[in-house]
């Protein structure tokens, strides 16, 4: 079964960032666990030079906005690790399938590497990718819920090569819910909101009173064009307009001189689509495996459910046949790969206009201390002294040289085509999340499908036996 994981690679203790990124890269791909280095692939760098591409794109990172950012506990790097079950698939295939998964998470706007590891049963890629983007204006953060995002992706595409996928991944030590409960602390908003709506409960008689509890609760109130608080402890003052609706002065003011009704921002918990069409449970299988009765009689309802939509999804979209099945399954894949390569090649384009503008601002911020060490008849004293400015001048005027046109365009031109790309981008995102919902949901009905012709099958063979 396909499982991955998202791993954030802080630095090293004791180390440099340098030496962390050598140090992750080189054990990644090992010739002796990548199959003498042929199972390394990479994306905005090459292999063998990635530790130092990866260093350089973080250092035009911190020219970029202009201090060091990268501080000891810093994350440095992501890894993703996929894992596939032993004897279902090839380790180049698996490896096409890590740079696929790799490519969409990141969207082309991160370094990564892709090394296949085959010195186990079981054949697992190490995704290592930058966590510095591209173009070198942000840092990838990671997000609540990335690990999923990724592990669906990774279903996905086991889905679309005919590999197994493990259809209820077990949740942590403690479900959501609890986590946050528990472990999560209040943010310095939650914390204001929830203040309020105790104030607010008091029913204070005018606005000022209701400025009085607040103090009251330890709260400094900072008058201006917007009305903030600040709790102890807190370094900055939150303003009342960033706590959402229902929280601005205006709001409050509304609420306290009855005209309206204030209403706490409860956090709204997260519920499954009861309308998504899950793959059918192997009851057989999760029987072999150690499950009772009691699951065996959840798996049959859950099935059933399952199959009524599979039904359904066929007579919605006129599918009377098997062959019908496949073909518009079929045309929904190629249909979604024809619009995320119309998506790559925008965002190629994009990336290559970032590279250019920041060439054109790298170069105009030089031009006078390169013209200086020209006419210092290229001394090495003034080389040491202004190494940088050096080193990206030299590096514009290479980047100029790639482009096929001998005129370099203006920033002007550049926006322009920046934002006709945006804009074309934004239109075809719109059918391609479109696409790859019926693309998943094809995916999944004809694993249905396939799941009860073979049932069927060994039901017949039984029989006859």
């Amino acid at each position: 079964m396909a499982t991955t994981r998202l791993i954030p690679m802080h630095v090293i203790k004791g180390q440099t960032v340098a030496h962390t990124v050598h140090e992750r890269l080189s054990y990644a791909i090992n010739p002796e666990k990548t199959n003498s280095g042929q199972l390394v692939k990479a994306y905005g760098c090459e292999p063998e030079t990635a530790a130092g591409e990866m260093l350089l794109c973080k250092k035009e990172y911190e020219t970029y906005i202009g201090r060091c950012e990268e501080k000891k506990s810093d994350i440095v790097l992501y890894q993703i690790r996929q894992s596939f079950k032993p004897g279902e698939i090839t380790p180049e295939r698996a490896q096409e399938i890590g740079y696929e998964l790799a490519m969409s998470f990141t969207k082309g706007k991160y370094q990564f590497v892709v090394a296949t590891h085959t010195d186990h049963a079981h054949i697992h890629n190490h995704i290592i990718f930058n966590s510095t983007s591209f173009d070198y204006t942000q840092k990838f953060r990671n997000f609540l819920g990335s690990s999923e995002a990724i592990r669906k992706i990774s279903d996905k595409l086991c889905l679309e090569n005919g590999l197994s996928i493990i259809e209820f991944p077990k949740q942590g030590p403690s479900d959501y819910g609890k986590w946050l409960g528990d472990k999560k602390p209040l943010s310095w908003q939650e914390k204001l909101r929830q203040t309020i709506d105790a104030v607010m409960a008091k029913k204070p008689t005018d606005f000022d009173t209701f400025l009085k509890l607040m103090a009251g609760n330890g709260y400094e109130v900072k008058h201006g064009q917007h009305l903030a608080f600040k709790a102890s402890g807190q370094q900055k003052f939150t303003r009342l307009r960033s706590l959402g609706e229902g929280y601005s002065e205006e709001e409050l003011r509304s609420a306290i001189l009855g005209k309206t009704v204030h209403t706490s921002k409860a956090i709204r918990p997260y519920h499954k689509n009861p309308d998504k069409i899950n793959l059918l449970v192997d009851i057989q299988a999760k029987l072999q495996a150690g499950k009772g009765p009691s699951y065996e009689r959840w798996a049959k309802v859950f099935n059933l459910k399952q199959m009524a939509q599979t039904i359904n999804f066929l007579t919605e979209n006129n599918i009377t046949d098997y062959e019908t099945l496949v073909e518009k399954t079929k045309a929904a894949t190629d249909r979604y790969h024809e619009l995320s390569q119309q998506i790559k090649q925008i965002e190629k384009r994009m990336a290559e206009i970032a590279e250019l503008k920041k060439h054109i601002i790298n170069y105009a911020k030089t031009k006078d201390v390169f013209t200086a060490y020209r006419q210092s008849g290229y001394s090495t004293k003034f080389y040491e002294s202004n190494t940088e400015n050096i080193l990206l001048h030299q590096s514009a005027k290479q980047g100029f040289d790639s482009i096929s046109s001998s005129k370099i365009p203006s920033m002007r031109d550049l926006q322009d085509e920046f934002n006709t790309c945006l804009d074309s981008k934004k239109v075809i995102l719109k059918d391609y999340v479109k696409q790859k919902n019926l693309m998943k949901e094809s995916l999944t009905i004809q694993s249905n499908v396939d799941h009860l012709f073979s049932q069927k099958t060994e039901g017949q063979a039984h029989k006859q036996r």
